[in-house]
């Protein structure tokens, strides 16, 4: 089984980026309130592990939220469906070992003090979780401010006094005062700001060593990333699982190493997330894209890269997954690599795209069966589009590639 040095905060970190991005034009959430919910922790007088775990929840307590109609909701100061991300979230959390000790925190950073406490769950579990509730709800109400560049210390006292309000039926006491302590200075408020907060989680980053993980272990990690983004649209529901079994498959097919093939994997799974800067209606639009759209659209791919490559031991699989949409003769983005700059394994990941996109439905087609797929896919070819190879080894073994295209979301066309 291949092994892969990775620095897991660097992993969270890129979550969070990626995470981030639903919010469109508020792009920072998740960092606002892992710094806020750090500090708050502080003035509770929390440490070491206790303090790791509330930071790396922090940074990932909307991974149940892919949709931007969702977000915007969440950006109201009460919403009645405020509670599924949370199950959403905690769920993907408990697939993944290495970070299911943070789903129970997840799951109940919406849920009020006052139901919370009699709850049977550990205490630190449910001071972290209303902690990330509070804080979460203070940049809420501060995104006015950040968005317009406002001066956020004219609006610092209103948003104290709309917490205190709160103290004791939505948010522990004791958080509260802590709260309403650490936020009395104008430097807690101006770290808000973008410069200053990436300032601050740049030290946490460099906290934790790279360590050696094997591919399930990654795989259950890159996983969340694929989860969260297929979920933004009915119609692209396990898409990323498909590329990734069908970019493996084919790799198996072309004889490259199980490393290489296990990486291809991670990519197929990766290369979409950059679509989580699209408004929801851009990829349910079921007529032809307008200019400014197209443009959108075609961000999507560079925005993977900007998100996996600061990963490390993740630097070659994010130029295979933002590559996706590169074509043979030159005419795809981001890059417009071209025949010669585009590597085999990215045009395995470029066809295993398009193959299990053509085999799911979409808002503008349905589902195409194998043998229509493939007549598309050889006209690529003879367009210059995807790789002659490639493809030729995906015609000679249809039905094994649909197999991984569509997994268990159908059974084969004739």
């Amino acid at each position: 089984m291949s092994k892969f040095n990775i620095n897991l905060h660097e992993a969270i970190y890129s979550l969070s980026d990626a995470l981030d991005l639903v919010g469109v034009t508020h792009i920072h959430h998740g960092k606002h309130v892992a710094y806020m919910a750090a500090e708050c922790g502080k003035g509770m007088g929390w440490s070491g592990q206790r303090m790791k775990e509330l930071f790396k929840a922090a940074m990932l307590h909307d991974c149940g939220v892919s949709k931007t109609t969702v977000h915007s909701r969440l950006a109201q100061f009460e919403w009645e469906k405020e509670n599924d991300h949370c199950l959403i979230g905690a769920s993907l959390l408990f697939t993944c070992p290495l970070m299911a000790n943070l789903a129970p925190i997840v799951r109940h950073h919406h849920t009020h003090w006052s139901e919370l406490k009699e709850m049977d769950l550990p205490l630190e579990v449910k001071l972290s979780a209303n902690c990330i509730y509070m804080v979460d709800r203070v940049d809420v109400l501060a995104l006015g401010f950040l968005v317009d560049q406002s001066n956020l210390l004219l609006g610092s006292e209103n948003i104290r006094k709309k917490i205190l309000d709160k103290r004791g039926d939505w948010f522990c006491p004791e958080l509260v005062d802590a709260f309403m302590d650490i936020s009395r200075s104008e430097a807690f408020w101006l770290s808000l700001e973008n410069e200053h907060v990436h300032g601050y989680l740049s030290s946490w980053l460099t906290e934790t060593t790279i360590q050696e993980m094997d591919f399930q272990d990654l795989r259950s990690i890159v996983s969340i990333f694929s989860h969260v983004v297929d979920a933004k649209s009915s119609f692209t529901k396990e898409h990323s699982d498909g590329v990734a079994r069908l970019s493996r498959c084919i790799g198996q097919l072309l004889s490259l190493s199980e490393r290489t093939c296990d990486m291809l994997e991670l990519a197929g799974l990766l290369h979409d997330i950059g679509k989580l800067r699209q408004p929801d209606a851009l990829l349910n639009n079921p007529g032809k894209l307008s200019a400014e759209e197209t443009a959108q659209m075609h961000r999507h791919s560079f925005d993977t890269y900007t998100i996996i490559k600061n990963i490390h031991g993740l630097e070659e699989i994010s130029l295979w997954a933002a590559q996706h949409h590169e074509r043979v003769d030159g005419t795809g983005y981001p890059y417009h690599l071209g025949d010669g700059g585009v590597s085999l394994e990215a045009r395995i990941v470029a066809v295993a795209d398009v193959f299990q996109a053509l085999a799911q439905e979409r808002p503008y087609r349905g589902a195409l069966p194998p043998n229509e797929i493939v007549k598309i896919l050889n006209g690529m070819v003879e367009d210059g589009k995807l790789d002659r190879t490639v493809v030729m080894h995906v015609d000679q073994n249809l039905a094994i590639c649909w197999n991984a295209a569509v997994g268990a979301l159908d059974h084969p066309h004739t």
